[in-house]
């Protein structure tokens, strides 16, 4: 397990601008302390239930062994600074937040040394906050992975909790309830997932989560791997 620095990248509408993607990996590739990180970029798929508009521009998540590793990479001058330029021109609002990483198993995994360079993660976010957040997770991490892992083609089930960490970033720092995604191998095979039976029984757990705001906001993104070691 690990921990996760997710950034998100939102532009105002119209300033859409897609960052120079050989920049970011150069960039990661100098983070001392990464494990490795997934880089989203927009995808399409359609969800019978819920439409959040389009998704950001851009998402990171970057891996490290332990708190002080991120929390290093995350100070003022630390490595992670150096991201904040990378989508000047779409004048984004750029979010930053940190969490522990859990990852359930599912059917079908890839094999080992199989996985693909691109694949498609459905990531859903919770702003929270709940009126009882360890009730508020006990439900969903008993209730939810299990629904995921009966989602036809699924590849993939991971939860992110929040921590308490430091920060030097010139980013806003967000204070999620969770953040979570589900991965397959393309937009098509979620979308399949999405019109699936599965889907409704998610969909009618949702309306048994305990107390909480804020809703959730949904969005299908690529997802392009990427480990310093290249």
């Amino acid at each position: 397990m690990s921990f996760a620095l997710a950034l998100f990248y939102h532009p105002e509408p119209g300033h859409e601008a897609p960052p120079d993607g050989a920049a970011l990996r150069s960039r990661l590739a100098q983070l001392g302390g990464l494990q490795d990180a997934l880089i989203f970029t927009p995808a399409a798929a359609q969800d019978r239930y819920v439409d959040d508009g389009p998704p950001p521009m851009l998402g990171l998540q970057l891996h490290f062994a332990r708190l002080e590793d991120l929390e290093a990479a995350a100070c003022a001058g630390g490595g992670v600074q150096g991201l904040a330029g990378l989508a000047d021109r779409a004048q984004p609002r750029v979010t930053a937040q940190a969490f522990w990483r859990r990852r359930w198993p599912v059917p079908a995994p890839w094999a080992p040394g199989r996985t693909p360079p691109r694949s498609c993660s459905y990531v859903v976010h919770y702003p929270g906050p709940a009126r009882d957040p360890n009730a508020w997770h006990s439900h969903y991490m008993a209730s939810h992975p299990p629904l995921f892992q009966q989602m036809p083609g699924i590849r993939g089930i991971e939860i992110l909790t929040p921590v308490d960490w430091v920060s030097g970033l010139p980013f806003e720092k967000t204070g999620y309830l969770q953040r979570n995604r589900v991965e397959f191998d393309t937009p098509q095979m979620l979308q399949a997932a999405l019109q699936s039976p599965v889907r409704d029984a998610l969909r009618a757990d949702y309306h048994n989560f305990p107390p909480y705001e804020g809703g959730a906001a949904h969005f299908p993104m690529w997802t392009e791997r990427f480990s310093p070691a290249g």
